[in-house]
């Protein structure tokens, strides 16, 4: 391989083994104002894309620990959406992305070393926020410790209200 391809190499290798998760997308038709847009969008949520060379990503994923040989699956024009955060917020950003200019198409993605197919990256994109879902769950963990503190001071508040009505009667 030349010098500049290994360049490029390592430079995919350093996104992916800094993201958590990567997302392809197929952009061909995808006007550069609207790339422009995309990329703008996915800036909110601490995620880039890239447009890449297909084999030499191939190469890159490989060395991340990606088992997989992608090269059956990179045909085309391909960009790889990788990010800081959750995937979640990316993966709401181009699934509403590709609603509004039916571009770009997700082809597939990875969450650490499991493969995530299309339409597995748009389930993950109509889940709530992670601050949601843990509130959510924290709720459902305290909601038995609520209803156990209710049951418990029920009956001696029961009983506080009997004997002061019997001392305001009396």
């Amino acid at each position: 391989m030349r010098e500049a391809k290994k360049n490029i190499s390592a430079e995919y290798l350093e996104r992916l083994n800094a993201s958590p998760y990567f997302i392809v997308v197929e952009y061909q038709g995808l006007k550069v104002d609207q790339f422009a847009n995309l990329r703008e969008r996915l800036d909110g949520a601490k995620a880039e894309l890239h447009v890449v060379k297909n084999r030499i990503f191939n190469i890159a994923a490989k060395e991340a620990g990606v088992e997989a040989d992608l090269a059956g699956d990179l045909k085309g024009q391909v960009a790889v959406v990788t990010g800081e955060s959750e995937i979640s917020a990316a993966a709401k950003i181009i699934k509403n992305f590709e609603s509004e200019f039916e571009k770009p198409s997700i082809k597939f993605g990875y969450m650490g070393a499991t493969r995530l197919e299309a339409a597995e990256v748009k389930v993950i994109a109509d889940l709530p926020p992670l601050e949601t879902l843990r509130g959510k769950i924290l709720g459902v963990l305290q909601a038995p410790a609520q209803k156990l503190a209710v049951l418990l001071n029920t009956p001696a508040s029961q009983l506080a209200q009997v004997i002061k009505a019997k001392s305001e009667k009396g």
